[in-house]
């Protein structure tokens, strides 16, 4: 009998060419999938994940999903898992769910976060904040986010290189927090498009430092076009913080 097996992961993106599986490069699909083949006894295991990040992009809340013949209790997939990864991948939860479940097109919710640092240079940050040493105006910023809440077409705000063709999202939550030097912007969508996260708050540092105003956000949404948003930030300072599902 095979069982479905739901998993909530964290890893530290460094030392990652991304999520998803690449060759002569290290993954973290890869090794999770490598951990599995050991437990399964040298048979291959597919690991289907809410989503793929980035070179560098850490994740807090990651969710992937497994299908196993094997009896193991959900409170000892961590401990068998953990054993097998590398330092820079946690298991943190797992448990048996609906063969109808799936990591990826079940998702409902997406909670993304980026962290900023805007005090003197800190090297214990450097691959976990983006270095920012500018005055800005977090008030300009609040309101320029704002603009993004609802369901617009995010042309403007993904990579060119975004494959799908439907650019239609749904941000439901957007805002900009001050913790002392250090910002963290926090973004709730149905989805997000490639870089999406990474170049609106590239965008939105810009209106931080008064470069574009708060209402541009508005006009370049409607202009659909890459070219009129601003700079993507880099990867290091993205986290994928939370996916939710229905139950």
């Amino acid at each position: 009998m095979t069982r479905r097996i739901k998993c909530i992961i964290a890893y530290d993106g460094t030392h990652f060419a991304g999520y998803q599986i690449q060759q002569q490069k290290r993954t973290v699909q890869g090794e999770l999938e490598r951990a599995l083949s050991i437990i399964h006894k040298g048979q291959f295991v597919r690991v289907h994940a809410s989503g793929r990040t980035d070179a560098t992009v850490h994740a807090q809340g990651q969710v992937i999903h497994f299908d196993t013949p094997l009896a193991i209790p959900d409170e000892k997939w961590p401990k068998a898992l953990n054993a097998l990864l590398p330092d820079d991948v946690i298991v943190k939860q797992a448990s048996e769910v609906s063969p109808a479940f799936h990591a990826r097109f079940s998702v409902k919710k997406k909670e993304y976060r980026y962290r900023v640092w805007t005090g003197e240079r800190n090297v214990f940050l450097r691959h976990y904040a983006y270095y920012y040493p500018y005055p800005l105006n977090i008030t300009a910023m609040s309101e320029a986010l704002r603009y993004l809440v609802g369901t617009h077409d995010f042309t403007s705000f993904c990579s060119a290189k975004t494959e799908v063709d439907d650019k239609v999202r749904t941000i439901y939550e957007a805002e900009v927090i001050q913790e002392g030097e250090e910002l963290i912007f926090r973004l709730v969508g149905n989805g997000f498009l490639y870089n999406m996260v990474r170049i609106i708050v590239g965008t939105v540092l810009e209106v931080g430092r008064g470069e574009r105003c708060a209402q541009e956000m508005k006009t370049i949404l409607q202009q659909r076009n890459r070219s009129a948003a601003g700079k993507t930030a880099p990867g290091h300072g993205l986290y994928l913080w939370h996916v939710s599902y229905d139950n």
